[in-house]
C-alpha cells in the first residue's frame, strides 16, 4: 500500500509518499481502509523533529505521520466483537512513534481507539474530530469544575479551541473566548458568552469583564503568562504543548493535557456531532499524495478548520 513516512527531519519536503507493507491487525485490533486523515500541527512536530528533540518520539529509521482517521473497517483481529468489516468508523492513533500513521491507505488501530462514525457527517468532516475533540474533552476533564464556573479559552477560533468553547458551554460553563476580532461571530456561535479580542494587555481586558479573574483557562493559543495572568488565585490552567507551561504563580494549578485514545469519549463526541452540539470544520481537502502541499499550507497559517488528506 501507499503511505507517507519521514526518514529525515526538516520542512514539508521531507515527507515521502511511498510503498510500504500492508499492516496486519493483531488481537484486539482493527484495520481501517482510510478515507480521510486530518492534518494537525502535531504532524508538523513529528516531521520537523521537534517531538524527538522534546523526548516524546524516540529516534527511528522511519516514522509514520498522522493521528486522525475516518474510514471503513477492512479486517479485524482475534477477539474483536464490536466492529465488523464494512463498518464506518473514526479513530485516533495516539502513538507518535508508530512506523505508520494515518497518512496511509490502510491503518491498524486498537479497538479501544475507535468509534462508529457520525451519521450526519462525511468521512472528510469526521476526520477532523478525534484528535482535536478528545484534546478538548480531556482538558475540560482536568478542570474538574462545577457548572457555572468561568473558563477562558484562548485560540477560540482554532480547531481545539472551537471544540473547547462548544464543549465547555455544553457542560454549563460560562465561556470567555479570545480570538481575532474577525472571528467574534464564529466563536459566539460556538457558545462563548463573552468575547475578548486577542492583543496587548489581555489579562487586564479579561479582568475588566470578569472581576477577580476567570476560574480556569484553556490556553490553546499558547499565550503562557499572558493568559495565566487572567486566572484568579488558586485557579486552574491547562497547557497544550510540551515546554509551554508557565510557572504556577498565585497558587494556580498548571496541568498539561496529554491526549490519549478513548473509545467511550470519542463515541460521546460523535453523539454531540449528531445532535448539533459540535460543528465540524474542514478548511480544504487534498489527495494523500499531496501531503507536502498540505504541510506547506499548514505552515503558512490562517486556516479555519482542518486540512484533510483524502485516500
Amino acid at each position: 500500500m501507499r503511505a507517507v513516512v519521514v526518514r529525515r527531519f526538516g520542512g514539508p519536503e521531507v515527507l515521502e509518499f511511498t510503498e510500504v507493507p500492508m499492516p496486519v491487525p493483531g488481537p484486539g485490533q482493527v484495520r481501517v481502509k482510510v478515507a480521510a486523515a486530518g492534518v494537525n500541527p502535531v504532524d508538523a512536530g513529528t516531521r520537523s523533529g521537534f517531538l524527538t528533540e522534546a523526548g516524546i518520539v524516540p529516534p527511528r529509521e522511519a516514522l509514520g505521520i498522522g493521528w486522525d482517521v475516518a474510514g471503513t473497517v477492512d479486517a479485524v483481529g482475534d477477539g474483536v466483537t464490536g466492529f465488523a468489516t464494512g463498518d464506518s468508523v473514526i479513530g485516533l492513533l495516539d502513538r507518535p512513534s508508530a512506523a505508520l500513521g494515518t497518512y496511509a491507505e490502510f491503518v491498524v488501530l486498537d479497538v479501544d481507539a475507535l468509534a462508529a462514525a457520525p451519521r450526519t457527517a462525511s468521512p472528510t468532516e469526521a476526520a477532523t474530530l478525534p484528535l482535536n475533540g478528545l484534546t478538548a474533552v480531556q482538558a475540560l476533564d482536568l478542570l474538574d469544575l462545577p457548572p457555572g464556573a468561568t473558563v477562558l479559552v484562548t485560540g477560540a477560533a482554532g480547531a481545539v479551541g472551537g471544540y473547547a468553547v462548544a464543549l465547555a458551554e455544553a457542560r454549563g460553563f460560562r465561556v470567555v473566548a479570545v480570538a481575532d476580532t474577525a472571528d467574534e461571530a464564529v466563536v459566539r456561535g460556538f457558545g462563548a458568552e463573552i468575547f475578548v479580542p486577542r492583543g496587548d494587555s489581555l489579562a487586564d481586558r479579561v479582568r475588566s469583564v470578569v472581576p477577580g479573574g476567570v476560574d480556569a483557562a484553556l490556553d490553546t493559543a499558547l499565550l503562557g503568562l499572558e493568559a495565566l495572568d487572567a486566572v484568579a488565585n488558586r485557579g486552574r490552567f491547562i497547557v497544550f504543548a510540551a515546554g509551554a507551561a508557565p510557572l504556577p504563580l498565585r497558587g494556580i494549578e498548571v496541568d498539561h493535557v496529554w491526549v490519549h485514545a478513548d473509545a467511550a469519549a470519542l463515541a460521546g463526541l460523535v453523539a454531540q456531532v449528531d445532535d448539533g452540539t459540535l460543528a465540524l470544520r474542514v478548511a480544504d481537502t487534498l489527495p494523500l499524495g499531496e501531503a507536502v502541499k498540505a504541510h506547506e499550507r499548514l505552515a503558512a497559517g490562517g486556516l479555519r478548520g482542518r486540512l484533510v488528506l483524502i485516500s
